[in-house]
C-alpha cells in the first residue's frame, strides 16, 4: 500500500552508502528465498493433512504483499528507502524489499503451509537461473501498485509520481510466465489445484496516491466503483484461467495509519476522531465502504463460479483490535505512533522517509503497530495473519479450501 513519490524515492546524491545498500540487497534477498525462507517459524503449525496440497502461493497485490518486486525494478539511481535498514532489521536482518521490519503476512501463510518464502516475479527477470524456481508459487505484488491503470488517474486529473504497475499488468505477467509453470492443460489443472491465489490487498493505492496528493475525499470516493470493478474483472479471468482457491483481501483501517493522521491533522476536527482509538472516523468509513462493495462482488462471482472457491480476508476487522486495545495486546507503545520516521505527535513526517536521515527508528518494534507511517510492524502482521488463517476474519474461513484441494 506504499505511496512514494518518485523524486522521494530518489537518493538526494548517488551516496556510496545507497549504492552499496542497492548491491547487498540484490544478493540478499536471493539468500533470503533460497536459504531463510526455508526455516519454518516455530510458532506457525502446518495445517490439517487435508490441506497439504495447498503448497503453492500465486500473489498479486502492492506493498502488503510485495517480497521484493519493486526493489528488482530499482536502479541504484532509483533505489527505494525501503532497501536500507532498519527495513528488515527484526526477522531478515537486512533488507528484502519488504515494506516492514520484517515479514508480511504472504510470508506467515509461506510458513503455516509448510513452504519457502514466495520469491519475487521480477527477480527470475534479472537472473535466467532461477527463473524455473517457483516450485512454492509467485508473487506479483508491487509496492505502490494501484488496481487501475495510469491513463485512468491522469484522466481524472490524479498524477501518479511513483512507479505504477497495475493489477492488470501483473496478470499480464502471469500470463507471460504460466507456460512455464505448467506445459499441459493438466499440468496447470494440478498447479490450480495445489495453488492459494492471494488477489490483494490491492485498490488501497488507488486511493492513497490521491489522498496524500490533497484530491477531495468526494472525488476520491468516485474511484470506488471502477476499482472494486477492477479487482472482480481480474478474479474472473483467474477463475478462467483455471483458479480454484482465491483469497481476497479488503482495506485495513486508514484512518488509523500514522501518515493519513499526519495529512489530515490541521484539517480535522476533534468529532473527526473515534474516541475508543484515536482513528479517523471518515477515513475508516471510506475503507468500509470499499470492502463493502468488494464483498458485494465476490459474492456475485461466487454464484457465476460455484466450482471455485472465493475467500474474503477482512483485513478491516483482523487489525482494528490492534487500535482498541493495543495495551492488552502486547503493543505497549500503542497503535497510531509509527516506529520509524520524523518528528511529530505521529513519529510521521512525509518528507522525512523511514530509513533515510534524519529518520529515527524505536529501539522495540514489536512494541509499535505502525511501522513507517503506512506500513505496518511484523508483530501487527503476524497478529492480523492470526485472526485471518486461525481466527474468525475469513469469509468462509480458510479451512473450506480444504475440500477445494482435496477434491
Amino acid at each position: 500500500m506504499a505511496s512514494f513519490s518518485s523524486s522521494s524515492s530518489s537518493p538526494s546524491s548517488t551516496s556510496t552508502r545507497t549504492l552499496l545498500f542497492f548491491c547487498i540487497v540484490l544478493t540478499s534477498t536471493l539468500a533470503a528465498t533460497d536459504t531463510k525462507s526455508k526455516v519454518i517459524g516455530s510458532s506457525c503449525k502446518h495445517i490439517e493433512s487435508s490441506c497439504k496440497r495447498l503448497n503453492s502461493i500465486i500473489s498479486f497485490g502492492d506493498s502488503l504483499a510485495d517480497t521484493g518486486n519493486l526493489l528488482h525494478l530499482s536502479t541504484p539511481m532509483d533505489t527505494p528507502h525501503y532497501a536500507l535498514p532498519p527495513y528488515g532489521e527484526t526477522y531478515f536482518h537486512y533488507p528484502t524489499g519488504r515494506c516492514s521490519n520484517g515479514r508480511l503476512i504472504i510470508d506467515f501463510l509461506a510458513q503455516y503451509l509448510g513452504i519457502p518464502m514466495v520469491p519475487p516475479y521480477i527477480r527470475s527477470k534479472h537472473h535466467r537461473s532461477l527463473s524455473n524456481n517457483f516450485s512454492s508459487g509467485v508473487n506479483f505484488a508491487v509496492a505502490g501498485a494501484t488496481a487501475m491503470d495510469k491513463d485512468y488517474f491522469e484522466g481524472r486529473g490524479v498524477h501518479i509520481v511513483v512507479k505504477n504497475i497495475s493489477l492488470g499488468t501483473q496478470l499480464g505477467w502471469f500470463k507471460q510466465l504460466l507456460p512455464s509453470l505448467c506445459r499441459t492443460a493438466s499440468d496447470c489443472e494440478k498447479l490450480y489445484k495445489r495453488s492459494v491465489v492471494l488477489v490483494g490487498e490491492i485498490g488501497g493505492n488507488d486511493y492513497n496516491h490521491a489522498l496524500l496528493a490533497g484530491i477531495s475525499k468526494d472525488l476520491v470516493q468516485t474511484f470506488v466503483p471502477p476499482v472494486v470493478g477492477r479487482i472482480a474483472s481480474v478474479i474472473t479471468e483467474l477463475i478462467e484461467l483455471g483458479a480454484r482457491s482465491i483469497v481476497v483481501p479488503g482495506n485495513l483501517p486508514i484512518g488509523c495509519s500514522a501518515a493519513y493522521l499526519t495529512q489530515f491533522l490541521n484539517n480535522s476536527s476533534t468529532q473527526d476522531y473515534d474516541p475508543k482509538t484515536g482513528c479517523l472516523i471518515w477515513l475508516n468509513n471510506f475503507a468500509e465502504y470499499h470492502n463493502q462493495m468488494l464483498q458485494t462482488e465476490l459474492n456475485r462471482i461466487q454464484k457465476l463460479y460455484p466450482h471455485a472457491k472465493i475467500i474474503y480476508a477482512d483485513y478491516y476487522n483482523a487489525a482494528m483490535p490492534l487500535y482498541l486495545n493495543p495495551n492488552k495486546l502486547g503493543f505497549s507503545s500503542g497503535a497510531l505512533r509509527a516506529c520509524c520516521g520524523g518528528r511529530g505527535p505521529y513519529h510521521n513526517n512525509p518528507s522525512v522517509e523511514c530509513g533515510k536521515p534524519p529518520s529515527t527508528v524505536c529501539g522495540n518494534p514489536s512494541l509499535y503497530v505502525n511501522w513507517d507511517g503506512l506500513h505496518l510492524t511484523e508483530a501487527a502482521y503476524k497478529f492480523i495473519f492470526k485472526r485471518l488463517f486461525k481466527g474468525p476474519s475469513m469469509v468462509p474461513p480458510f479451512k473450506t479450501l480444504c475440500a477445494v484441494s482435496g477434491s
